[in-house]
C-alpha cells in the first residue's frame, strides 16, 4: 500500500530508511513541543525576554523565515503573472517552502502572544493604527493562500487521483492559480513592507528609525526588496539540498539560472538602496538624535563588524557572484552565493530586532546583551524540524518535481 502512495515512475527509499531519516526532525519537534508547553503553562519567565528585549529569538526566526519564504510569492508571480514557464518545474517546491515558513512563523507567534486562544482578538479588536495588525492580517491571509496553492499538489497523489471528484477539483484549481498568485503577491508585498516599516517608525530607537517617502519609512521598501532577493536564493538552496540528499536531478538547470539571475539583480538594487540608507542614517538621523555612529558600538557584544559582514561579505560579494553568468552557472559557486545572501538577510533582521533593543537611548543607560534560553531555542528550531519533516513527506508522496522522472530516466 505504501508503494502505491509514491508518485508513479520514480523511486523512493524503503519505509525503514525513511523513518530513520525522520527521527532527528521528530526529536526537534518534541523539544519544541516541551518548550512550548512550558512557555504556555508557566509564562515568558521561561525565556530571557524582558522589558528591554520584548522582541527576541522567536521574532528573529519569525522575520527571517518570512523573508526566506518570499520565494513562494515571487516565484508564483513570475510563473503565473509574468509567464516564466520554466519556473513551473520548481514552483511546487517554492510553494511548499513558503507554506513551511509561514505556518512555522504563525505557530511561533502563537507561543509569543502567550494566549493563542485569544489570537482572534487581533482581528476582532483591531488597532487600526498599528502596523502589526496589518502584518497579522496579511500573514494569516497569505498562509491561507499558500494552503490553497499547496492543495493541487496534494490532490495529485496517486491514491487521491482515483477519486474522480477530487481529481476534477484539483484540475480546476490548477486553472485558477493565477488568481491566487496575484492575491499572494499583493498580501506579501504589504506585510513584508510593514514589518520593515514598523522598525522605521520606532523613533525612540534611533538605531532603527528612518526617514521615508510620504507615510512609508525607507525600511518599508528595503524589507520588501531584501525578501524578494533572498526568497529565490532560499528556494534554490532547499532544492539543491534535496538533490544532494536524493542524488538526483530534480529541476532543470534553466529554472535555477533564472531564479539566480533575478536574485542577483534584486540583491544589487537592494544593496545600493541599503548603503544609501545607512549613509543617510549615519550622517542624518544619528547626529539629529545627538549621537555619533560609534556610540552604538562603544561596548557590548555587537560591533561594526556585523554591518561589514551584512553589507560586504553577505551582500556585495554574493551580488557580484549572482550577477556574473559564468559564476552563477557553476553549482558550487551558486550554492555559496545563495547561502551568503540568506545569511545576510537573517543578520539584517537580527540587527533590527536584537541590536536595536540592546543599544541604550539615554546617557545614563547601559548596553544590554541577550542570550536565549533552551526553551527559546527549542521553539525556534522546531520550525527547522517541521520544515524537514513536511518537505520530506511531500517529496516522498507527492509529484513535487514534474521533471524528476525525465531528468533521471537512465537511473530510475
Amino acid at each position: 500500500m505504501a508503494s502505491e502512495l509514491i508518485p508513479e515512475g520514480v523511486k523512493r527509499c524503503s519505509g525503514w530508511r525513511f523513518f530513520l531519516w525522520l527521527v532527528p526532525w521528530l526529536l526537534l519537534l518534541a523539544w519544541g513541543g516541551i518548550s512550548a508547553l512550558l512557555c504556555l503553562g508557566k509564562g515568558l519567565n521561561q525565556t530571557n525576554m524582558s522589558n528591554i528585549f520584548a522582541f527576541a529569538l522567536w521574532i528573529v526566526f519569525d522575520l527571517a523565515v518570512i523573508a526566506l519564504g518570499a520565494g513562494a510569492f515571487f516565484s508564483g508571480f513570475l510563473t503565473y503573472i509574468v509567464g516564466k514557464k520554466e519556473l513551473k518545474n520548481i514552483i511546487n517546491a517554492a510553494v511548499i517552502i513558503g507554506f513551511i515558513c509561514y505556518s512555522g512563523a504563525v505557530a511561533m507567534l502563537g507561543i509569543d502572544i502567550g494566549q493563542p486562544l485569544r489570537g482572534w482578538f487581533i482581528f476582532w479588536h483591531a488597532n487600526i493604527h498599528s502596523m502589526l495588525v496589518e502584518v497579522s492580517f496579511c500573514i494569516t491571509a497569505y498562509l491561507m493562500v499558500l494552503a490553497v496553492e499547496f492543495l493541487p499538489n496534494i490532490l495529485e497523489n496517486r491514491q487521491i487521483q482515483k477519486i474522480r471528484e477530487l481529481r476534477i477539483f484539483g484540475h480546476n484549481l490548477h486553472e485558477t492559480m493565477a488568481v491566487f498568485a496575484a492575491t499572494g503577491t499583493f498580501l506579501s508585498f504589504f506585510h513584508q513592507g510593514s514589518l520593515g516599516g514598523m522598525f522605521g517608525v520606532m523613533y525612540a530607537r534611533p538605531f532603527a528609525a528612518r526617514g521615508g517617502f510620504y507615510i512609508w519609512p525607507w525600511t518599508f521598501f528595503l524589507f520588501i526588496l531584501s525578501a524578494i532577493a533572498a526568497g529565490p536564493c532560499f528556494t534554490i538552496l532547499c532544492t539543491k539540498l534535496a538533490e544532494a540528499l536524493t542524488r538526483k536531478r530534480l529541476v532543470p538547470v534553466s529554472a535555477f539560472k533564472l531564479l539566480a539571475k533575478m536574485a542577483g539583480w534584486l540583491l544589487s538594487v537592494y544593496l545600493v538602496l541599503k548603503i544609501a540608507d545607512y549613509l543617510g542614517w549615519i550622517f542624518g538621523i544619528v547626529p539629529g538624535a545627538g549621537l555619533k555612529f560609534m556610540d552604538f558600538f562603544r561596548e557590548g557584544p555587537y560591533g561594526v563588524w556585523m554591518i561589514v559582514i551584512e553589507i560586504v561579505i553577505c551582500g556585495i560579494i554574493p551580488a557580484i557572484m549572482l550577477m556574473l553568468p559564468k559564476v552563477r552557472e557553476q553549482e558550487g559557486w551558486l550554492i555559496v552565493a545563495c547561502l551568503l545572501t540568506c545569511t545576510g538577510i537573517v543578520l539584517n533582521r537580527f540587527l533590527f530586532i536584537v541590536v536595536t533593543l540592546a543599544i541604550p537611548v539615554m546617557p545614563f543607560a547601559r548596553f544590554w546583551s541577550y542570550l536565549p534560553t533552551w526553551q527559546e531555542w527549542g521553539i525556534a528550531l522546531a520550525v527547522v524540524g517541521y520544515g524537514f519533516l513536511l518537505f520530506s513527506l511531500a517529496y516522498r508522496y507527492l509529484p513535487v518535481f514534474p521533471k524528476e522522472q525525465e531528468l533521471n530516466a537512465a537511473t530510475e
